[in-house]
């Protein structure tokens, strides 16, 4: 397999519960969406990109703005928030072919097409030994469980965080896989996955309202 045609999967929710309308709420005059949906754009690596949503906003927006872009409907079995995401590029990945699928979302708008595209290329060059990949940030920090145990150091040892060795937070900021992979193991994550070390501030993520007013912060800065 050559991993030739790579196809972009963006799934997007019409309701948020922690920040009502995140998907199509406005930042630096844009709809969330929107930021990442360009930078996919600017990616040459990608054949397609697809938006699974079940939102009639999104859907007005990407047809007026982005025409480029597939949208699927999103199946009603499907629209519960606590369904896996998971079952739904199951979903997707059967109704657009591709030899690779990389997935995102909306809430990742500081992602880069620079980045995406090193993803690729570190996949594709050590692919089958690894069958997938996921992002991830390096944290050189003291953890603690949730028993008061120390995770990652020594107590007794008092090392600089910098010295300490580096563990990974996934931040679900990019995915590449197989549609096989993906049936294989229903999950993005295949046998084999590969981590890729990206910046923090890259991949900020808006899970709260207070992410929100960081990302913009950050992209405001940026541009």
């Amino acid at each position: 397999m050559t991993l030739e045609r790579i196809v972009a999967l963006v799934p997007m929710r019409h309701d948020s519960k922690r920040v009502p309308g995140k998907n199509y709420r406005l930042m630096c005059e844009k709809p969330l969406y929107a930021h990442i949906i360009e930078t996919l754009l600017s990616c040459s690596e990608i054949a397609e990109v697809v938006v699974d949503t079940d939102s009639p906003t999104i859907i007005d927006g990407l047809s007026k703005n982005y025409p480029q872009v597939k949208v699927l409907l999103r199946p009603e079995d499907l629209r519960a928030d606590t369904t896996p995401t998971n079952e739904i590029l199951v979903y997707d990945t059967a109704q657009v072919p591709a030899d690779l699928y990389l997935q995102t979302h909306s809430t990742n708008p500081l992602l880069k097409a620079g980045t995406i595209s090193r993803a690729i290329q570190q996949l594709r060059g050590l692919y089958p030994e690894y069958d997938s990949l996921f992002s991830v940030t390096r944290l050189q920090t003291r953890l603690w469980d949730q028993l008061g145990r120390a995770v990652n150091h020594n107590p007794a040892v008092l090392l600089r965080t910098q010295d300490l060795p580096p563990i990974y937070e996934e931040n679900s900021c990019l995915y590449l896989f197989t549609r096989e992979s993906l049936l294989t193991r229903r999950n993005r994550l295949g046998d084999r996955p590969l981590m890729f070390e990206m910046d923090a501030r890259e991949a900020t993520d808006i899970d709260e309202e207070i992410d929100f007013v960081i990302a913009e912060t950050l992209m405001q800065k940026q541009n």
